[in-house]
């Protein structure tokens, strides 16, 4: 399993907080926007992820992410030039691939709650074959992709922003696909407004029988910060937790560290790198507790 990470985009909607930096190099209370996703690639096994940026916002996410050796896995980078759609980010890194299965996430989504690493785990081990998509109940599935289920709960359709939503299941910022995924995105015929739309590439599989859906439960929250009132809910979800848990909201140390990644010696390093932050001091209060 392979990890995409898509933080390219223009951000037009937060313009002009965007215009100097990438939105996903923006904080989300107190950590990078970016360090959300990748901490759920962690959780789904990626050992290897590319992540995708713009051109001129490369170099700054390269200074802050490295070369994920403080992570315990490898990251690579590339450019996507113009954005094109989420389904490019599959021909970007189509060599990256190299055939194998995928879990691909976008830059500005935010997973976060009991029994989701559970749920990566269990849908990566059955990513050989087909694709999956997470799905997620919403009060307002006009703005979003919806899946249509069949009377017997299987995926029949997903409609792009549906005048009459079919169900309330949004389709989510993450998937994980097989193999066959880049080869798939090669076909697709970019849409209307010039992009290899996500939906088709989902629909592709679908026609062939080979879609399955993950459906969040209550006790998950998904989360897209792509305005700046979005972006404010979020941060404010996330004070929220911290504060009353006293526990980190997708902190990618923390992930790497319970995952095996890294060990003691490195978990430490990571901390006395951050200083006196409260964030370096909850790295230390992970090793303190074991």
């Amino acid at each position: 399993m392979k990890g995409i990470l898509l933080a390219g985009g223009a951000g037009t909607r937060l313009h002009p907080i965007t215009k100097g930096v990438s939105k996903q190099l923006l904080p989300l209370f107190d950590k990078p926007m970016v360090y959300y996703p990748l901490s759920t690639l962690l959780w789904t096994g990626a050992k290897e992820i590319l992540v995708i940026t713009t051109p001129e916002d490369q170099l700054s996410f390269k200074r802050l992410l490295g070369d994920g050796s403080w992570l315990g896995v490898k990251l690579y980078f590339e450019t996507q030039p113009e954005p094109k759609g989420i389904s490019q980010a599959l021909l970007i890194g189509r060599d990256f691939l190299a055939g194998e299965p995928c879990a691909l996430a976008l830059g500005d989504n935010i997973f976060y709650g009991q029994g989701l690493p559970e749920s990566l785990g269990r849908v990566s081990e059955a990513s050989s074959q087909g694709a999956t998509v997470f799905a997620y109940q919403v009060h307002d599935p006009e703005r979003y992709g919806v899946m249509e289920f069949d009377e017997n709960g299987n995926p029949r359709d997903i409609q792009e922003k549906p005048a009459k939503a079919p169900s309330t299941w949004a389709v989510t910022g993450l998937y994980v696909y097989d193999g066959t995924a880049s080869e798939r995105a090669s076909r697709l015929k970019p849409s209307p407004r010039g992009e290899l739309e996500i939906t088709d590439l989902n629909l592709d599989y679908l026609k062939s029988g080979n879609l399955k859906v993950e459906k969040l439960g209550r006790g998950i929250a998904w989360l897209d910060t792509g305005t700046p009132t979005a972006m404010l809910q979020a941060s404010m979800f996330i004070q929220a937790i911290e504060e009353r848990q006293g526990l980190q909201v997708c902190c990618p140390e923390e992930v790497a560290y319970r995952l095996g990644l890294i060990n003691d010696h490195q978990l430490l390093q990571q901390a006395k790198a951050l200083g006196k932050s409260d964030y370096g001091k909850y790295l230390l209060s992970i090793l303190e507790k074991n």
